[in-house]
C-alpha cells in the first residue's frame, strides 16, 4: 500500500499500550514491533532536558521519579492541561499524546519507510472534544490523519477479515467481509475506557447499531482497588497511608497491576508495599480480587445490557461477543459474559492488537476509495466495503425556556452516520445584532447536565430585526463522529453562515507552536 504520500498506518492510541499496523502487500493486517521488537508500546512519557522518552524504560523510572514521566494520558484527552506538571512542565494532552504517537510512526517506519498519513482510533463513548483533541495530537505528531475510528468498530474489522486471513495468504475482491450475516457484541475493555458496541456484519457491509459507554472507567479502577486494599491494611498495622507518598503510591499502583496480571493466570498472589521504612506483605486470592471489584464489573454489565435495549435485541439475536482490551484477560470478564449472553466470547485473536489491525485495515479501505496503488484484488476487496457508524452522544442547541436552559436534541444517540438536521428558533429580543449558537452533546434535558462543545455567532443580523426572527441551525456530523455546525439568518435574504467555536482545544497558532517544540526534541 506504498504511495508516493508514504505508507497507510492505524494506531492504537491506548491509554497504558499503544500499537501501530499497516497492511502488506497481499492486504493482511499486521502489528509492527517498536525498537525494542515488543509489539505494544507502554503509554508512557519520561521527559528529560531535550529529550522525551516512551515505552518501557519511562514506566519504569516512574516507579522512582514519578514526578518526571506521564501516565494514563488518554484519560485527560479533551482537558486544558495534563493533571500534573511533568518534570516541572504543563502539557497539553495533545502534546503528550504527540510524544506517544511520533515514537510509535518513528518505529514503524524503521520497518516499512516513511509514514504521513494514519487512522486513530478513540473509545466508540468519546465526545467532539475528545475527538479532536485526538487528531490534534496526530497533527502535532507531524501526522495526516485521514480518520478518527471508533475502537470497537476497528476491532470487529479485524475480526471480520480474520476469516480472509486463514482461507488465503491475500485478500481477494470475493474476500470482502466474506463471513455469513450476523449480530456481534464487541465488549471492549481497555486500561482507562470502555465500550460495548452492537455491529451488523454481511457481505461487504459493516453497520454499527448502537455504542454504549464509560471513558472513565478501565483496567486503572481495578488496579486502583488492589492499591487501596493494601493500602487500608497497611494502616491498619502500621498507622500511615502509602498513597499519600508520591514514590510509595506509584510503586504500589505498579504491585497492583502486576497482581493483577497474576491473578489472571493463577488463583492467588502476594503483594508487598514498603513505605517510611516499614513493609507488609499480603496474599490476595482470586476471589478476593473479584469479590473488591464486583461493581467495577457490574457497570459493565449494565452498560452491555443497556446496549441490547437500545437497539431493541435480546441475546438470541446476538450470533457472536467479542472481548477486546487487555483488561478482557481477567477471567472475570468472560465469565461474567458468558453467564450473561449464554455465548462463549470469541478472543480468537489477540485482543490487546486487534484495535490497531483493524486500523490498519480502514486505512486500507480509505485508500482504495482514494485510489491509492495497491494490488487490483486487495484495492477490490477493501474498496467494495462499505461501513455505517452511529454517533455516540445526542446531538443539541441550548435554548432558553422561561428561566431554564434547556438541550434541544437535534440528532439523537444512535443515529447512523453521516447525518445532519435543520431546525428553526427564534430571536430572544428585538432588534438583535448578533446570535449565539451553543452546542451541546449528551441526553440531560437541562443544558448544563450536557458537554458544551462549542458555539457559534451570527453576526451582522438587519437592524430592526423584530423578536423572534427565524434563525435556522443545521448541525451535521460526519462518519467519523466530528461535527460541524452552521447558522443561518432567514430575514435578511441571504445566508450568514459561521463555523462552530470550541470551548476546548488548540488553535492553529497552538497546533504550530506545540508542534515546532515537538519537531525540537528527541524521542526515543
Amino acid at each position: 500500500m506504498a504511495s508516493s504520500l508514504g505508507k497507510l498506518v492505524g494506531i492504537d492510541l491506548g491509554t497504558t499500550f499503544s500499537a501501530v499496523a499497516t497492511l502488506d502487500q497481499h492486504g493482511q493486517p499486521a502489528t509492527l514491533p517498536n525498537v525494542e521488537g515488543e509489539l505494544l508500546t507502554p503509554s508512557a512519557v519520561l521527559i528529560q532536558e531535550g529529550a522525551a522518552i516512551v515505552g518501557q524504560a519511562a514506566r519504569d523510572v516512574s516507579l522512582e521519579q514519578p514526578d518526571q514521566v506521564a501516565l494514563f494520558v488518554k484519560r485527560s484527552m479533551g482537558q486544558p492541561k495534563f493533571p500534573y506538571a511533568v518534570s516541572g512542565i504543563e502539557f497539553r494532552p495533545e502534546t503528550l499524546s504527540a510524544i506517544i504517537l511520533r515514537k510509535l510512526v518513528q518505529d514503524a517506519e524503521r520497518r516499512v519507510g516513511p509514514v504521513k498519513r494514519a487512522v486513530i482510533t478513540v473509545p466508540a463513548y468519546f465526545d467532539d472534544t475528545r475527538r479532536k483533541a485526538t487528531k490534534d495530537a496526530g497533527r502535532i505528531a507531524g501526522l495526516d490523519v485521514i480518520d478518527i475510528l471508533d475502537e470497537p468498530t476497528a476491532a470487529a474489522l479485524a475480526y471480520s477479515f480474520q476469516a480472509t486471513s486463514q482461507a488465503s495468504p491475500s485478500v481477494k475482491a470475493s474476500d470482502a467481509l466474506p463471513i455469513p450475516a450476523q449480530t456481534v457484541l464487541v465488549y471492549d475493555l481497555g486500561g482507562g475506557t470502555f465500550d460495548v458496541t452492537l455491529v451488523r456484519l454481511s457481505p461487504r457491509r459493516f453497520e454499527s447499531l448502537a455504542i454504549e459507554g464509560d471513558v472513565r472507567l478501565g483496567g486503572k479502577d481495578w488496579d486502583d482497588r488492589i492499591v487501596d486494599f493494601v493500602a487500608e491494611k497497611f494502616i491498619a498495622q502500621h498507622g500511615e497511608d502509602p498513597r499519600k507518598d508520591p514514590l510509595s503510591h506509584v510503586n504500589l499502583v505498579a504491585a497492583a497491576e502486576r497482581a493483577k496480571r497474576t491473578l489472571s493466570k493463577l488463583l492467588k498472589t502476594s503483594i508487598v508495599c514498603t513505605h517510611a521504612g516499614k513493609v507488609l506483605s499480603l496474599s490476595i486470592t482470586r476471589q478476593d480480587f473479584e469479590t473488591m471489584t464486583l461493581d467495577l464489573l457490574t457497570r459493565t454489565r449494565l452498560t452491555t445490557q443497556t446496549v441490547l435495549r437500545q437497539a431493541g435485541m435480546t441475546w438470541d439475536k446476538v450470533d457472536r461477543v467479542l472481548l477486546v482490551g487487555g483488561s478482557t484477560h481477567m477471567p472475570m470478564t468472560g465469565q461474567m459474559l458468558q453467564e450473561l449472553s449464554g455465548k462463549i466470547p470469541d478472543k480468537s485473536l489477540a485482543v490487546s492488537e486487534v484495535v490497531a489491525r483493524g486500523a490498519a485495515i480502514h486505512a486500507g479501505i480509505v485508500a482504495a476509495r482514494m485510489g491509492e496503488p495497491m494490488d487490483d484484488e486487495v484495492a477490490g476487496a477493501l474498496g467494495d466495503v462499505v461501513e455505517i457508524n452511529v454517533n455516540s452522544h445526542s446531538l443539541g442547541i441550548e435554548v432558553k425556556v422561561g428561566a431554564d436552559r434547556n438541550n434541544d436534541i437535534l440528532i439523537p444517540k444512535n443515529t447512523q452516520l453521516p447525518t445532519s438536521a435543520v431546525r428553526t428558533y427564534r430571536t430572544a429580543a428585538e432588534n438583535q445584532q448578533r446570535v449565539r449558537v451553543k452546542v451541546l452533546q449528551g441526553e440531560g434535558k437541562q443544558s448544563e447536565a450536557c458537554i458544551q462543545i462549542g458555539e457559534c455567532w451570527v453576526q451582522g443580523l438587519p437592524a430592526n430585526l423584530p423578536k423572534g426572527a427565524p434563525i435556522q441551525v443545521k448541525c451535521g456530523v460526519a462518519s467519523n463522529g466530528m461535527i460541524e455546525v452552521t447558522a443561518i439568518d432567514q430575514t435578511s435574504g441571504k445566508s450568514a453562515r459561521t463555523e462552530i467555536h470550541r470551548q476546548s482545544g488548540l488553535s492553529e497558532e497552538e497546533l504550530k507552536r506545540e508542534a515546532d517544540w515537538l519537531g525540537s526534541i528527541a524521542i526515543q
